[in-house]
């Protein structure tokens, strides 16, 4: 829990800068608002607090904190390949979002990618979730993960993998699979395409992670920058809840929907067996999988209550 963490004994061996959101807005101070708060709206997520003063006071200045990552690694991969005498090729510049569901990455990673698009250098970004990269569910149901979609051994490790080695490796064309919510699977044989971009957004719950045993690399190996959208768990829980019942009067009503089941039942017992969710499959995979990787970000955001964000984390050069 965020207010833990800061507080634990040890706190001060801490890898990261704590600055308060006001120290941080500062920063941004001189940077012209690019978006209208029509634009924001259609940005941020169901159940996200996202207002036109959160995104002055803390993603406009992270907009042009990553600008600059962006300029500073081009130039010194051209110095790189200048000094090895290679042909310089120009690479994507590539970002990781994690964090738990519910807690509004995908928001983020929406928002940061109409930011970054407005700065000069960086006018082609592309985002891709992971949720692609989860396997069928016909095959998750063969391997008896269905009830553990969203865990690390859900995905398709190698071929994300080798997808963002491939953007990396600067290759002119990468497709990458669609997932769909309404169905809650992968969409058979459509794909989205990632033709040479500036900068690449990577966002899901376990891009963080260490390697796994079997593998050299890890898929934050391929990140030049890394985010942690944090909140304390209790948060979290009521976000996820909420969200649960916004959808169960939404998108479930469609009955196309995979979860259209949850929006005719009774709503003590929808919101039980959302409750059920949290507790047997979304909390455990927060404890043991995407929590951990917290450490390994350049930057966490840290939200209060309200899901806004209350403190920036960097990273200590």
């Amino acid at each position: 829990m965020a207010e833990d963490r800061e507080a634990q004994p040890g706190a001060e061996l801490s890898p990261f800068v704590v600055v308060s959101r006001q120290d941080w807005a500062e920063l941004g101070r001189t940077t012209e608002q690019p978006l209208t708060s029509d634009e924001i709206t259609q940005i941020q997520g169901l159940g996200d607090v996202l207002d036109i003063q959160e995104v002055a006071d803390v993603y406009l200045p992270l907009s042009r904190l990553l600008n600059l990552y962006v300029s500073e690694t081009q130039s010194l991969h051209s110095t790189t390949s200048k000094f090895l005498g290679e042909r310089a090729k120009r690479v994507p510049f590539i970002i990781g979002v994690a964090g738990s569901v519910a807690v509004g990455k995908s928001t983020v990673a929406r928002l940061l990618k109409e930011l970054l698009s407005r700065w000069e250098g960086t006018p082609k970004v592309a985002l891709v979730t992971t949720d692609g990269f989860l396997y069928p569910n016909a095959e998750l149901e063969r391997r008896g993960l269905m009830a553990r979609k969203g865990f690390p051994e859900s995905y398709d490790r190698k071929a994300l993998l080798q997808f963002v080695s491939d953007i990396k490796s600067g290759k002119d064309h990468v497709e990458a699979p669609v997932y769909s919510h309404l169905a809650y699977d992968r969409l058979p044989g459509e794909t989205v395409s990632i033709d040479e971009p500036d900068v690449v957004i990577v966002e899901g719950l376990n891009v963080l992670q260490t390697p796994e045993k079997d593998q050299p690399l890890a898929l934050s190996d391929f990140f030049d920058f890394k985010i942690y959208v944090d909140a304390e768990v209790a948060d979290i829980k009521s976000w996820y809840l909420s969200r649960f019942e916004k959808l169960r009067a939404g998108a479930f009503t469609n009955p196309k929907s995979y979860f259209h089941r949850y929006a005719e039942m009774e709503a003590a017992e929808a919101m039980a067996t959302a409750e059920s969710f949290w507790e047997n499959i979304n909390l455990p995979n927060l404890n043991e999988n995407i929590l951990p990787t917290l450490s390994r970000a350049t930057l966490v955001l840290r939200k209060g209550s309200n899901h806004a964000v209350e403190r920036v984390l960097l990273r200590k050069s």
